[in-house]
């Protein structure tokens, strides 16, 4: 990640004010304000790294230092130190918590979906996965930039970055030839347009009226396939719906170009990582 952004930041405030607006009274009542201290990140399992630049930045935001020793996208061993954090042990303290919410959900992100990418990899071709915008409120540039640390990439980001006519727009416009003609006569010119079908048919309209990209959704393997020879490069295609690690090499060798998963953010877990912490010598 780049230099977090003013929304990042917000971000942060809140999740401090969140967890120290009343302050920390263990601490304040068992460690002297002048210890010093310092503690290691620790893998619990294996994981794909992300979030170490907002996961550094709480420690910053309370008196103390941190830094990692690998890189966001950087595979990390159960077992493995890969960052250490030091200075007044009553920050480390403060700063743990929040700090650890931050890094292990964003690993967690990055570590799915690098198994997804891995799986879509198995089935050959040139098939990229990407994310949607089914990401936690106020997250959704973290998540984002997680994914991509798992070797995904990023649909739209908001609303503004590009047309995609989902199926309520379809049926508000009377079918999707009609969505899609409007979006071309009406939409930014400068913007793919990119539409929704739930069968062939709907593929041949889509096509018909000029879309850019059509997403299959919910389509079976079979559907993809011809969906595949019938377009002959004419749009790019976009699989989704109902996917699962099992399934992903089998819609790779459909031949697609890209696959969609809500659940790279919606539906991940957060991977196992402990901060332990030492008095200073």
């Amino acid at each position: 990640m780049a230099g977090l952004t003013w929304a990042v930041e917000r971000l942060i405030d809140l999740a401090l004010e969140e967890d120290l607006s009343l302050g920390d009274v263990t601490s304040e009542a068992t460690i002297p304000a002048e210890a010093l201290g310092r503690g290691v990140f620790l893998a619990k399992e294996d994981l794909v790294l992300a979030g170490t630049a907002v996961s550094a930045r709480v420690f910053e935001r309370l008196g103390a230092r941190c830094a990692f020793g690998r890189a966001d996208g950087d595979r990390v061993a159960r077992g493995e130190t890969f960052g250490e954090a030091e200075g007044p042990m009553r920050a480390l303290l403060a700063a743990e918590r929040t700090s650890l919410n931050f890094l292990q959900r964003l690993s967690g992100v990055a570590t799915g979906t690098r198994r997804a990418v891995d799986a879509l990899a198995a089935g050959g071709g040139r098939t990229r996965l990407l994310d949607t915008r089914k990401t936690t409120p106020g997250w959704r540039r973290l998540e984002k930039d997680a994914v991509r640390a798992g070797g995904g990439a990023n649909h739209r980001f908001s609303l503004g970055d590009g047309i995609l006519v989902k199926d309520n727009h379809v049926a508000a416009c009377g079918g999707v030839g009609e969505a899609v003609r409007r979006a071309r006569a009406r939409g930014n010119a400068m913007l793919r347009v990119e539409v929704e079908v739930v069968d062939l048919p709907g593929l041949d309209e889509a096509i018909g009226a000029g879309a850019d990209i059509v997403l299959l959704d919910n389509m079976t393997d079979a559907a993809m396939a011809e969906a595949v020879r019938r377009a002959a490069g004419r749009v790019l295609l976009e699989a989704s719906g109902n996917m699962t690690l099992d399934r992903l090499p089998r819609v790779a060798a459909t031949g697609v170009d890209f696959v969609s998963m809500g659940a790279l953010t919606h539906g991940a877990r957060g991977v196992d990582i402990s901060f332990e912490v030492e008095p200073a010598v």
